[in-house]
């Protein structure tokens, strides 16, 4: 009888020496005590966030996971342009402090939704560099050679809207750098050949097995972030008038159909319940899946721009939405096939 009174033992202390150099964010149990100068965050699988103070004790309710994060700053070097990882850019970031008008903090949603298990420096410095490569690939932001200082500040705020709206940073500080003696051009080389795409000769259950990690997780960006776009855009600031108006509308019902589709996707390796669908299949359901995030992300730069707008420049903005959405209802189309696209009617 007096086992029944035993007092459960505490969990761990987590390691949290990490905390603010090489890591961003790591794991709690309940139970833990949030580390000073530290924010903790309770998730569930539905992606609501709600956080707790430094000192708190984490407290969780069935379902629901913890973390905690240290708001910085933390320099990162940045490589802007693939082709030329000599010229970098060194950026002093921090996380954005709690906005009182929104139910949900950016950097919240970042964490539960790509970095659930943790989240450590090097890996939201290559997340920023893709997303910084991308939109300099695709002429949304513009880093001339010979930079003006006008052109320097309209980057500037370019990028600073970019990190706030993609993972909710605040740039504190961003010089080009020379990283000449820091590249290692083979490994660089190396990495690239192992990106390349597969050659014909792999074996398709090869090929299954390596796409299935990534649809899972970007089933789950696309279920968790596509509401929270959506209700970006919703708030965007438009000019009188109607046009902008009936396009913002439009684009709206279309986002809600399309997240409702990712919501209800098929189990990757089901043709039907009981029947398993073929590796080839599987390998090009996930495709479109890991394809989709890519727009999504897209959508994240885009509500960005959105923010920064002239009015005379959203007509073109909302057109780019329009294609973002398209991309998103083709993938979401694609992924739901049982058979090879060409034999679709």
């Amino acid at each position: 009888m007096l086992g029944l009174f035993k007092r459960a033992p505490a969990p761990a202390a987590p390691d949290t020496a990490a905390l603010g150099v090489s890591a961003v964010a790591i794991p709690l149990a309940a139970g833990c005590i949030v580390p000073a100068l530290c924010v903790g965050v309770a998730f569930d699988k539905g992606g609501r966030t709600r956080r707790i103070a430094p000192g708190g004790r984490v407290q969780l309710d069935d379902h629901e996971l913890a973390c905690c994060f240290h708001p910085g700053p933390y320099s990162i070097d940045l490589l802007p342009f693939a082709a030329a990882p000599e010229l970098g850019l060194r950026v002093t970031f921090a996380i954005d402090a709690p906005d009182p008008r929104v139910m949900q903090q950016r950097f919240d949603l970042y964490l539960v939704s790509e970095a659930a298990g943790g989240l450590v420096v090097a890996d939201i410095n290559a997340a920023i560099e893709t997303t910084l490569q991308r939109e300099l690939a695709q002429g949304n932001l513009e880093l001339p050679a010979c930079t003006t200082l006008a052109e320097w500040n309209r980057f500037r705020a370019g990028l600073n809207q970019l990190l706030y709206t993609r993972f909710g940073l605040i740039v504190d500080d961003c010089i080009p750098v020379d990283l000449g003696e820091q590249v290692d051009y083979a490994r660089i080389l190396l990495a690239r050949a192992a990106l390349a795409p597969q050659s014909p000769g792999t074996p398709v259950a090869a090929l299954a097995a390596a796409k299935a990690p990534g649809d899972a997780e970007a089933l789950r960006r696309l279920f968790l972030e596509l509401p929270c776009v959506m209700c970006a855009l919703r708030l965007a600031v438009l000019p009188p008038g109607q046009e902008l108006f009936r396009q913002q509308q439009a684009l709206l019902l279309r986002l809600d159909q399309v997240s409702l589709s990712f919501a209800t996707m098929p189990a990757l390796e089901l043709l039907a319940p009981g029947q398993p669908l073929a590796p080839t299949m599987q390998a090009r359901r996930a495709s479109h899946t890991v394809a989709a995030a890519v727009a999504l992300d897209e959508a994240w730069a885009l509500l960005a721009r959105l923010s920064l707008a002239a009015p005379d420049q959203l007509a073109n903005l909302f057109d780019e939405a329009d294609r973002i959405a398209a991309n998103l209802e083709w993938h979401a189309g694609r992924r739901r096939l049982t058979q090879p696209e060409s034999e679709e009617g």
